[in-house]
């Protein structure tokens, strides 16, 4: 098979990649080396030190799509080596040496089509395929009604049977072909082998039947994975190119690319507009569609203050919103990053599957070589020959072998897993819940315990301050300035209600010097000379202050308290946080479908046992740090079940790698979360949790219905074979009807499931 063209791989022009890469080297700076290889989709990058892939990948993306002119060679001082078909961009380094320090990867080039947004053509083959396959059918039929009726001489009907079988084994030539000389055989050459076996035994008709069934399920396959690629696309699509920047020095609108748009820029959005960038209404008032990141089809309000998300849909009115932060961070690019790497990784049924793939291959090719001769010679059957000597019709040793190669043959098996994960993924994605591999797709499947973190996942997260006690009294605003100093640049739920509310009472926040964290405890640093302690009652309990603070009395149900130590003053600030109101209701259907709810907070026993009361968890474990929550959880999965974790914030980090699948919420979870989650629900949509488990077990038992079909047609139709009862005709349909069998089941994981109904059940 010759290589792609440029245009073809979608790579650019040689003329202008250079432009590009030296456009995205600049911009990288862990990245110092790029090649380009025009027989190849994709182009290998070198980098020093440690750089996110998904991140290299979405710089790369940018330096293709940007509209800004582009840096050329000279202009960068990059230099250009050429070492065969393969160039080489890098930058200045010195000395040869240096290179043994780079790592290279492999990424593949965004496609033209890619890069103007616009949707891979690859899934559009689908339609070639089904005109290859209706040409072969046609001719098909045109040289069985010649050979039956005997129309024509007798030659006419080779060559149509011929033509059938060229337009119905292109596509599998294509890919089998250029694999023969490595050694590697897989499906296409098993059916390429027995379309010709059974044409040189003169089986022309079956041969072309084969191809035709053959090519028309190979379109089918195409055309269901091209269903499911629509789906996550559409997310893809969302991404506007341009926006409507306003000038901060005229007013004026300009368009510009999204790329160029930054904090603190103002966008201007009209009735129907794709929201570019993540941004908080300053002026106007509308409402929002977010079903395409949150799958919540009800309008969502927006007025002055609202926060706004990339990728959903601007409704009725006008609105100028205030960056927050760089297109590449959006909501919408997160979420394509996520997809782009669940797509890339494969459940652990699949890597089996594909695992033994090559040798299932060679061992079907070694059986039917062995049982051709079983067949020839031991039961004195024809080789090639569908007679006997006396004339007897009879089914030769040849054409028996290539009825088991047809049968043998595992498409179904192989497509049974990645497109019920795919369909899965794709679903998810529609409903606002990212999984992030097959893996974490089989995973959530056999969860038995789901355990919380409280504050932001449970609760709101915005707390606000309810009270302020301080010792002696009198100094309540003291304690409010001092704790904010201390909490000036950290960004949990707590830090950032202090610090407003010192902020909304100007008051003067000293510098906190030498700021340490105290894990699981709070944070210390000295303010104005003096040593500073901030964190949870337990900061006392290596101090002078135990026995006092044992005697104070815990803060009412429902708040959470923050201790200062400051010198001789000592400060209680008592905060208060909502629970989401779509919490009862998500603990109350997981619990119908058999699953334990657990939640695992650093909070006080009474605060977390007000939570837990109200939203009818089994159980809750308080006062626990990061290494405490990760105890608690081996302890959940003692007996061997499976335990998921749902978090937000940096310290829940430790706890949710420890967990089998790890929830993150996708729009207030820190990067620490997201970073080791498996599951993101989008905008913090934790009700969508039951509705993951529920898509999970779905696609879990459409899989296990995929391999049972598959692996019992194909168990059932070789002892068949074997016994020399079927024909070529019978196994080909066996084989090419599981095969698109499997397909449109795991097709039906795309359509919505409508919500369970949720059962009332008491607080345990």
């Amino acid at each position: 098979m010759k290589s792609p063209s440029p245009s073809e791989s979608g790579l650019p022009p040689a003329t202008h990649w250079e432009t590009l890469l030296g456009r995205f080297l600049v911009a990288t700076p862990p990245a110092i080396a790029a090649e380009w290889d025009p027989a190849q989709n994709e182009v290998a990058i070198a980098t020093i030190g440690n750089i996110n892939e998904s991140e290299l990948r979405q710089r790369l993306n940018s330096a293709t799509q940007a509209t800004a002119k582009g840096v050329s060679v000279a202009d960068a001082q990059l230099r250009q080596i050429q070492r065969g078909s393969i160039t080489r961009l890098e930058k200045p380094h010195g000395c040869r040496e240096m290179e043994q320090l780079w790592s290279w990867r492999k990424i593949p080039w965004p496609s033209a089509a890619e890069r103007a947004g616009q949707e891979d053509e690859e899934p559009e083959d689908w339609r070639v395929l089904a005109l290859l396959s209706a040409t072969c059918g046609v001719f098909g039929i045109a040289g069985f009604i010649s050979e039956s009726q005997v129309l024509g001489p007798p030659w006419l009907a080779v060559l149509l049977y011929t033509i059938a079988m060229l337009a119905g084994g292109w596509d599998a030539a294509r890919d089998a072909l250029p694999n023969i000389p490595k050694g590697k055989l897989d499906i296409h050459f098993l059916m390429l082998a027995v379309a010709v076996g059974a044409t040189l035994i003169g089986a022309f008709g079956e041969a072309a039947l084969l191809l035709f069934l053959f090519s028309l399920a190979g379109a089918l396959e195409h055309f269901a994975l091209h269903r499911t690629r629509r789906e996550i696309d559409a997310l893809f699509r969302l991404a506007p190119k341009t926006a409507r920047r306003r000038n901060p020095d005229t007013g004026e609108e300009e368009s510009v690319a999204i790329e160029l748009i930054g904090p603190p820029d103002h966008i201007v959005l009209r009735p129907g507009d794709t929201v570019p960038v993540d941004g908080k209404v300053v002026r106007g008032q509308s409402a929002m569609d977010e079903a395409s990141l949150t799958g919540e089809a009800q309008p969502v309000e927006k007025s002055l203050g609202s926060i706004v998300k990339s990728g959903t849909q601007n409704l009725w009115g006008s609105l100028d919103i205030e960056c927050l932060r760089p297109a590449n961070e959006s909501s919408l690019q997160k979420v394509i990053r996520l997809i782009e790497e669940a797509r890339g990784q494969r459940a652990p049924s699949q890597r089996l599957i594909d695992r033994y793939g090559q040798p299932y291959t060679i061992a079907v090719l070694i059986l039917t070589t062995l049982l051709f001769f079983v067949w020839w010679l031991a039961f004195d059957l024809p080789a090639f020959a569908n007679q006997t000597a006396d004339g007897e019709s009879v089914r030769s040793a040849l054409y028996r072998a290539m009825t088991l190669l047809v049968v043998a043959s595992p498409c179904a098996l192989v497509l049974s897993i990645p497109s019920a994960i795919l369909a899965a993924i794709a679903r998810g994605a529609r409903d606002g819940i990212l999984f992030r591999g097959g893996a974490a797709v089989e995973d959530m499947a056999k969860v038995s315990v789901v355990a919380f973190d409280k504050t932001g996942t449970l609760t709101t997260g915005e707390l606000a301050i309810a009270g302020v006690e301080s010792y002696p009294a009198g100094q309540s605003d003291a304690i409010i300035a001092l704790a904010a100093a201390l909490e000036l640049h950290a960004s949990h739920p707590i830090a950032s209600a202090i610090v407003q509310h010192a902020r909304d009472l100007n008051l003067d926040i000293p510098t906190a010097q030498n700021s340490v964290s105290l894990t699981g405890l709070g944070v210390k640093a000295e303010l104005k000379g003096i040593p500073t302690l901030l964190g949870s009652r337990r900061i006392f309990e290596q101090g002078p202050l135990t026995g006092w603070a044992s005697q104070l009395a815990d803060a009412d149900k429902g708040l959470t308290e923050v201790w200062l130590i400051h010198g001789e003053c000592v400060g209680r600030i008592l905060l208060s946080d909502a629970i989401r109101p779509t919490v009862p209701s998500m603990i109350a259907e997981l619990r119908a479908s058999g699953i334990e709810t657990v939640m695992l907070t650093g909070d006080r026993p009474s605060a977390a046992a007000e939570v837990a009361g109200a939203i009818g968890l089994n159980a809750y474990h308080a006062s626990l740090s990061p290494e405490g929550k990760v105890k608690q959880l081996a302890k959940l999965k003692a007996g061997g079940r499976r335990v998921a974790m749902v978090g937000d914030g940096i310290n829940d980090a430790p706890v949710l790698a420890a967990a089998d699948v790890a929830f993150a919420m996708g729009g207030r979870g820190s990067d620490a979360s997201l970073e080791q989650s498996d599951v993101v629900l989008m905008d913090d949509r934790i009700e969508n949790l039951p509705r993951a488990y529920q898509l999970s077990r779905r696609a879990r038992t459409i899989i296990l219905q995929n391999i049972t079909v598959a692996l019992g047609t194909i168990l059932l139709m070789m002892a068949a074979a074997i016994l020399g009862w079927i024909p070529i005709a019978v196994g080909v349909v066996a084989h090419e009807g599981s095969t698109v069998a499997v397909c449109l089941n795991s097709m039906r994981l795309l359509r919505k499931q409508p919500p369970n109904r949720q059962p009332t059940i008491k607080a345990a």
